[in-house]
């Protein structure tokens, strides 16, 4: 009777890794899945506004990137959330995410104005700053994690 009692805390303790996997990918899948919601639910050009305020990407590149960035966003959420292949997706959300805190970083160390600009995160207006920095890199730790964590338990079943 008392084995019965204690097997979900040592099963816990036990999987504790596969634990964190699990809300690690559901945070950050809906993390991307938020964030496709609200750039979708706006017109293209707002998101296309804050794309080009990084003055990084010719117009061609602006308008598929603001069409097609909150698509891939959508699709990587979901993905993450299903948990399959989750080395591949986790891999592909910690390089999305490593530019977008590249060129954040870069244009905040850069620009002196960087209240002019809309970080771009979660649609438009929200404006890149030291809070809007500390939360993308942490989404990338997040994500470099859970990449990782994917690879060690994918070696550990083969």
């Amino acid at each position: 009777m008392g084995d019965a009692a204690t097997f979900p805390a040592q099963s816990f303790r036990l999987n504790w890794p596969r634990w964190l996997l699990l809300a690690g990918r559901v945070i950050l899948g809906a993390v991307f899945v938020y964030a496709a919601y609200t750039k979708l639910r706006e017109p293209w050009m707002l998101f296309a506004f804050a794309v080009n305020a990084y003055h990084i990407l010719p117009e061609w590149a602006v308008t598929v990137m603001a069409r097609g960035l909150p698509w891939f966003e959508l699709g990587l959420g979901l993905f993450l959330l299903s948990g399959w292949k989750l080395r591949w997706f986790a891999s592909a959300a910690a390089g999305l995410l490593t530019f977008f805190f590249t060129v954040m970083l870069y244009t905040y160390i850069k620009n002196p104005r960087t209240d002019a600009i809309s970080c771009g995160c979660f649609g438009f207006g929200e404006r890149l700053g030291p809070l809007t920095l500390a939360r993308d890199g942490s989404l990338l730790a997040l994500a470099l994690a859970i990449a990782i964590g994917a690879f060690f338990a994918a070696r550990r079943r083969e």
